[in-house]
């Protein structure tokens, strides 16, 4: 019986690997897989050897106060693959992770692929040779990523991106309002202060005070949150109840964050693949961001690009609004959003920037990628 080893770091790992699994089984209903799965995997039939939450760790800070702990998976890990070798290997995402690990089993032999190539093209340029050594195939989310590789002869494939596959062309926002049981007159504005506890602490009391504020001018304003654990969702409702913002029209969600956007007039995001996610959904949208002051230095120095949002990457250009760090203030969002709101055109180019950008996205990733992976077995 064929069996890949399989290692994911986040949510959004975990949700890229359940659609590739999804899409191999299809043609291979034989193959096993085993490594680091999350539920969405595991619903998928991945076995994992430890929690994915183990590696859902970001900002350089934070890593290294984990280093210990992630140090000793990794080695336990590449001590079973030598132990019990699999017939392939695949890391989606989580590079610092995935690519040390990939590095040592194919130095033994394993071929490897990698899902989600690094943002090589944004910072950390000088990764491709570490990159040419752990990797037997790389698979390429983004267009202009394929060539990157193409030039330093590492075998690739641009499959697109699964989002755009999954996400309509076309939302509905009455029928994603009538599934939330909002008012048409409503202004919705959806929140997405990211998926880990560190991101909501940083910036739980950036939105509840941004959304007092906003409110302040547009009364018909309701305010969505959608989080996906309870502890993160504590960590929200301390921050409106410590900003005194138990009297706003905030609703907060367990889960359903396309459902949210989907609703939505506009959205402030944590930068990640939720920007992605909130472009797919054509949404005019802030992307904001604050971390430890020392991540925030350690990042600047390293980063090459002018944006950190993926639609402002992939359009080249400021698209939407970034106010990050010492920018992300209540006033400036909150103002940066009316602005945005009372501007129909710039909100309708914003919506047909998105528009083509989700066409270009949509290449049937799952099955361009699993072809890829086959093509290995």
């Amino acid at each position: 019986m064929p069996t890949i080893g399989i290692v994911a770091g986040e949510a959004s790992g975990d949700l890229l690997g359940s659609h590739l699994i999804r899409a191999i089984k299809k043609h291979r209903p034989d193959v096993e897989f085993i490594g680091i799965a999350g539920p969405k995997m595991m619903g998928e039939g991945a076995k994992t050897l430890f929690p994915i939450e183990k590696l859902s760790v970001r900002g350089y800070v934070e890593v290294l106060r984990h280093l210990p702990g992630l140090l000793k998976i990794r080695r336990q890990l590449r001590r079973h693959f030598l132990d019990n070798p699999p017939d392939l290997f695949i890391g989606i995402d989580a590079p610092d992770f995935n690519f040390a690990l990939e590095r040592s089993l194919k130095r033994k032999g394993i071929r490897t692929i990698h899902y989600v190539s690094p943002s090589i093209w944004a910072w950390r340029k000088g990764r491709m040779g570490k990159i040419k050594r752990a990797v037997s195939h790389m698979l390429a989310l983004f267009p202009f990523e394929p060539e990157l590789y193409v030039r330093a002869d590492v075998p690739v494939t641009y499959v697109g991106h699964p989002l755009a596959d999954f996400i309509p062309l076309n939302p509905d926002a009455e029928a994603a309002r009538e599934n939330l049981k909002i008012k048409p007159e409503k202004l919705v504005i959806t929140l997405l202060p990211g998926s880990r506890q560190s991101e909501v602490q940083q910036l739980a009391e950036l939105y509840v005070k941004t959304a007092r504020l906003i409110f302040e001018k547009r009364p018909e304003a309701q305010f969505l949150v959608p989080l996906i654990t309870r502890e993160t969702r504590t960590i929200f409702e301390r921050a409106l109840y410590a900003n005194e913002g138990q009297e706003l029209p905030v609703q907060i969600l367990f889960g359903h964050a396309h459902l949210a956007m989907e609703a939505a007039d506009a959205v402030i995001v944590a930068s990640g693949t939720a920007t992605l996610e909130a472009a797919l959904y054509k949404r005019p949208m802030i992307i904001t961001y604050r971390m430890p002051g020392l991540s925030w230095q350690i990042l600047k120095r390293m980063n090459y690009l002018p944006y950190v949002g993926l639609p402002n990457i992939l359009a080249q250009r400021f698209v939407v609004p970034e106010l990050l760090q010492h920018d992300a203030t209540p006033e400036k969002l909150s103002e940066t959003m009316l602005k945005m709101l009372n501007d129909k055109a710039e909100c309708r180019n914003i919506r047909s920037e998105f528009t083509r950008m989700h066409e270009s996205l949509r290449q049937n990733a799952e099955e361009r990628a699993a072809q890829a992976v086959l093509a290995y077995l």
